[in-house]
Formats: C-alpha cells, structure tokens, sequence
C-alpha cells in the first residue's frame, strides 16, 4: 500500500509548494503577537547570542583539532534509515554517513595529512546541537533539518536533501487527512521541526488530538503496528524506510499529503568557517560531477527523485573557481 515514488514526483513538488504557502499563512497570522513577545525579549537574547558567538569562536576550529588529534568525530543517527543509521554489524550507515566519510576524505587532503582517524559517534535526536557546541562530536551527519533558529546556535554546511512531512497509517483506520484525527492519538519523534509543525498544525485548524513523542522512530513505528497511536509523522523519505521494515508493510499507508518543507544539511560549530568551507567543498563537487546519483542510488534504489531534489543538486554544484 506504500506508493511508488515513479509515480509521485509532481505531487511531491506541489505538495511542497501548498505546504510553504500554508506556513506563511500561519506565520502571518501569529506575526503581531510574535514581534511583541521579541521586542520584550530582545536585549537578553542580544546578549547572550553575543556571549555564545564568543564561546564558539575560540573553540570552533576543527581544521586545527584534526591536525593535532588526526582525528574527526562524525556524530550520527541509529535510527535514521536510510540517511543515517546502524547496521546488524553494528556500522555506521547511510547516504547522510556516504556523504560525510567524502568530507573526511576532503579534510584529510586539505591538511596534507597520510590518513585520519574517523570516529563514530552516536547521537540522541534531543542531543545533537548540544554535543556539537560542547565538542563531543565535529559534525553532525543524520536528517536535520536547516532551519533559521538552529543557526542561532550551530551552522550549517549546503544542502544535502531536501523532502517533507508526511503521516503514516494502518490501513484499515481509514485516516485520510489532519481531520480524521480528532480524538485519536498521533505519534511523532520528539524535538524535532516534524513535532512543532504537527503540534501547530493541529492547534491552528482546532482538532483536538493527542499527540505522543517518542525518541526513536522504530518505537514510534512499533506503536502504530500495536495500535497504541492512530498515525506516525516524519519526513516522507524516513517513513518510507520505516515502513519497509515493519512486520506487515501491506497494512501501512502513506497519506499523499505534504505537511512541511524540510531541507536537510549537516550541523556544524558556529563559526568554524574553514571547516565548513572544506565540507561544502566535498558536497559541490560531488554534486557537479554527478557521483552523488551513485550516493543516491546506493540507498534510494530505484526511487525517483523529486524534481525539487534534482533542481538542488544543480544549484549547490558551485564552481570551485
């Protein structure tokens, strides 16, 4: 019951179109009360973005770090599939963790350096921009979203995917839209965009519905099977891999419906420009040669890209002179 993606390119594209229309209209109807609560809070916020900004460019060096340690530390998702995730090995994987193992590759050349040491280190979905800022990790490599507010804290390299929230369902609940779920129980991985945008979505157009956070996605999945939640939100691309490792994929469904537009790149240190420089660097030229279809097809298989994928591909292939 999953739907090819072949047959779904254009809906993807104008369901992204509908859902950036329909957040501008709710950001248009929360602006005044917003720009209040700012005015009132913006000398505390000035000064301690001003206290952090300093924290993180005395510490933001990563170029400098793996010189000295010949070490990188990749931060990485368990439960991310197919972006980033572990296997029955136990090994880091993933098209997320592909891309990242190539700017390891490019760190290496930049610092004229025989070979680096590529740690691996597990991220709590709640914990990932306080493990980058704290050091613990270089670079975070899973399916976050870049958003304007996360750059208050971290920055981010290009692009890497781009794809939107969708809701998976049992069959036979016969849940069709956000309105068919008054009085049920929805399902969704706790602090992330996904979350706040369902928990507006639902305050916004009045229906009344519980939602249940879960802080990985095979629990959340495991809920839906067992009955315990009505539907399960994620990113479309991560719903798919979910689904296909459920017990029964023939009694899950996908909705058809796009509910945010979520551009995906990988988290690192506010400030660490050098290192970012050489990341973003690793992503064009991937994407101006065409290796990243390889990338792609290693984990996607024979899905179609959505024609909004294709375009960014194109558009972050930046010239390297």
């Amino acid at each position: 019951m999953l739907p090819e993606g072949r047959s779904h390119v254009r809906r993807f594209v104008l369901g992204m179109i509908l859902s950036v229309l329909a957040a501008s209209a709710a950001m248009a109807q929360t602006s005044s009360q917003a720009s209040s609560q700012a005015s009132a809070q913006v000398s505390s916020q000035a000064s301690a973005e001003a206290s952090a900004q300093a924290s993180a460019h005395t510490s933001a060096d990563t170029l400098a770090k793996v010189r000295e340690t010949g070490r990188l530390v990749i931060g990485f998702r368990e439960d991310a599939r197919p972006f980033s995730y572990r296997t029955e090995a136990g090994e880091p994987a993933g098209y997320s963790i592909d891309l990242c193992r190539r700017i390891a590759t490019a760190v290496k050349d930049t610092l004229a350096l025989d070979a680096i040491e590529i740690a691996f280190e597990p991220v709590p979905v709640g914990r990932r921009m306080e493990m980058l800022t704290a050091g613990t990790i270089d670079i975070e490599c899973g399916s976050t979203t870049h958003t304007l507010e996360r750059r208050e804290q971290v920055d981010f390299t290009l692009l890497t995917f781009v794809t939107g929230a969708e809701m998976l369902t049992r069959v036979e609940s016969e849940i069709t839209g956000l309105d068919a779920l008054a009085g049920r129980t929805v399902g969704v991985l706790e602090e992330t965009t996904t979350e706040r945008g369902l928990r507006a979505a639902l305050r916004t157009q009045m229906i009344d519905a519980t939602v249940e956070t879960f802080d990985r996605h095979e629990t959340g999945l495991a809920a839906l099977e067992d009955g315990a939640i009505d539907a399960y939100f994620a990113d479309r691309i991560l719903l798919l891999g979910l689904a296909s490792e459920a017990r029964d994929p023939s009694v899950l469904e996908l909705s058809g419906q796009f509910y945010s537009y979520e551009p995906y790149a990988f988290m690192v240190r506010r400030g660490d420009h050098d290192f970012r420089r050489v990341a973003d660097g690793a992503l064009a030229a991937m994407y101006r040669s065409g290796r990243i279809w390889n990338v792609y097809d290693d984990h996607f298989g024979g899905a179609e890209p959505s024609e909004m994928l294709v375009a960014l591909f194109i558009l972050q292939g930046l010239p390297q002179r």
